[in-house]
């Protein structure tokens, strides 16, 4: 957690702020019984009203100066630690943004919303707790023990062996919670990737009928994760009431040590003063002991926060970059073979093949023969094993990532839509596009004729995943949004298999006007 911390330079002054006002409002809370000590022996004890007016004012002075402390100290300590947890998912988003399919593989979507969203936000609250009680717990602990001591040494005693008492109580509860924290974000990632498969897959749910399945699934994930739970708060829901057990046991055995000490000549205000001191001391243990039992689950997720942080993209830019180019969208494959992690075999092997502009290239073959991971290597969304990807006479790794895919006007296989109207969706592929340039993007993808019909036109809002358009409607507005760009590569990949006979008859007389300059690739 603590290279972590490295993001809160933005924040030094604040966090300088919130800890002196912190350290003010521990003197204040230290100050207070001393006051009440005076006002009972020299005010009470003697019958003098006016001390006890001017002495309670100064108490009522000192009383709110620490509730203005208190006050400001939890406001700006609250922004620190939201603005912190902004720049941490930042940092995160961009980090993910970054990474390869390869890393998306390996660290799984489902976990990686679970540490932008869950394991940030718990680094966050502790970073309050730590901001509220970090100085104010030691000060006010160490600080009552020195003004104990100064009220009487002998019932100080008490307090020597109440504190270790616990303080082993404390160790021993955290002992047993921690590594239920550490299992418990294991197991919310598990529930939210059993939860997004169900979201994502409703409809293929909904056409087995394997709904009740799918629910005992979803209930075995939640039930582990509440039995988890459970235990924590079971161990949490004991350790106050012990605690308290312990610190009334305190109080009682001071006031009954105290009394006699009384008998024997100590003050009444002493004995209450030290009384008070006793339980700030052992209020301020609780308080660290809440700390120390919450920091461990932080750290948790601290550590799997800095494991996305720490995770280097395994295609990343070139430090000598070719970004200059002469020709206009030549490609030429080398030689070249590539494996996914894991597999026994090459996808593709000693593959060579150019595709100049003007001309269609059509990769054709069986289902699982490697179409599309050759053309994913284009963009450069995995590297090649051996061989060399050539676009007008550089190698793309020797060309940035955004230079390259600029170039690039790529048709996935599966349209992906997102949240927003058509128009957002066309745009982007190009955000600086006229609305002329959109609506004839439409035209050229046989787009107008659906999109003339819905509600709003181009305005027209598109759901999450672009569920509520057809297969053809959303492949069309996926290759609406590669026309706009006006790419000098075009990549179409199985991007006609939703389109009628008739639609792709008449897309395809389309394209051959627009894309008759450039380099176009087509996989069927």
């Amino acid at each position: 957690m603590i290279r972590l911390f490295r993001y809160l330079k933005p924040f030094t002054v604040p966090i300088i702020f919130v800890l002196g006002l912190v350290f003010i409002q521990a003197l204040t809370d230290l100050y207070l019984p001393t006051l009440m000590s005076d006002i009972i022996d020299k005010g009470v004890m003697q019958g003098d009203t006016g001390f006890i007016w001017r002495t309670g004012g100064i108490m009522l002075l000192v009383a709110g100066g620490g509730a203005v402390c208190a006050i400001i100290s939890s406001f700006l300590s609250s922004r620190t630690a939201v603005g912190f947890g902004r720049i941490l998912r930042n940092k995160v988003f961009r980090r993910v943004e970054s990474y390869s399919l390869h890393e998306f593989d390996k660290i799984g979507t489902a976990t990686l919303i679970t540490r932008t969203t869950n394991d940030i936000t718990q680094v966050q609250m502790v970073m309050v707790m730590m901001l509220s009680l970090m100085l104010r717990a030691p000060t006010t602990a160490i600080g009552g023990l020195i003004l104990a001591l100064r009220e009487d040494r002998q019932l100080t005693v008490i307090l020597a062996v109440a504190i270790p008492v616990l303080a082993a109580f404390i160790i021993i509860v955290a002992q047993r919670v921690i590594p239920l924290f550490r299992q418990i974000q294991s197991k919310i990632d598990k529930i939210n990737l059993v939860l997004r498969e169900k979201l994502t897959g409703i409809r293929v749910i909904r056409a087995f009928n394997t709904v009740e399945r799918e629910g005992k699934r979803f209930d075995a994930a939640n039930n582990d994760l509440t039995t988890t739970y459970i235990k924590v708060n079971k161990i949490m829901a004991f350790i106050f009431p012990a605690i308290m057990i312990i610190m009334n046991l305190t109080s009682l055995a001071i006031l009954w040590f105290g009394i006699i000490r009384v008998n024997n000549g100590m003050d009444i205000g002493a004995l209450i003063a030290f009384t008070q001191y006793a339980m700030q001391i052992m209020f301020s243990m609780l308080m660290l002991s809440m700390m120390f039992i919450m920091i461990p689950r932080s750290q948790a997720a601290a550590v799997r926060i800095n494991e996305v942080l720490d995770t280097v993209p395994e295609i990343t830019d070139a430090k000598e970059l070719k970004d200059v180019f002469t020709g206009k969208g030549h490609i030429e494959f080398k030689n070249v073979t590539f494996s996914y992690h894991g597999a026994e075999e090459p996808a593709i092997r000693n593959i060579t093949f150019s595709a100049n502009p003007g001309e269609i290239t059509a990769v054709i073959g069986s289902t699982g023969s490697g179409k599309s991971t050759l053309v994913n290597l284009i963009p450069r969304f995995y590297d090649v094993d051996s061989g060399n990807i050539e676009i007008d006479g550089v190698d793309v790794r020797e060309i940035s990532q955004e230079c390259l895919r600029a170039k690039i006007g790529f048709v996935p296989q599966q349209a992906i839509l997102f949240s927003g109207t058509i128009t957002d969706n066309i745009l982007f592929g190009n955000d600086n596009a006229a609305d002329d340039e959109v609506r004839y993007a439409a035209e050229v993808a046989q787009a107008m004729e659906f999109i003339s019909s819905l509600d709003g036109g181009f305005d027209h809002e598109i759901a999450q995943g672009g569920t509520n358009v057809s297969g053809g409607q959303k492949q069309r507005i996926s290759i609406a949004r590669a026309l706009v760009r006006r790419p000098e590569i075009y990549i179409f990949d199985d991007s006609f298999s939703a389109l009628d006979f008739k639609t792709d008859a008449r897309l395809r007389a389309a394209l051959k006007k627009e894309i008759a300059e450039s380099t176009v690739i087509i996989v069927a």
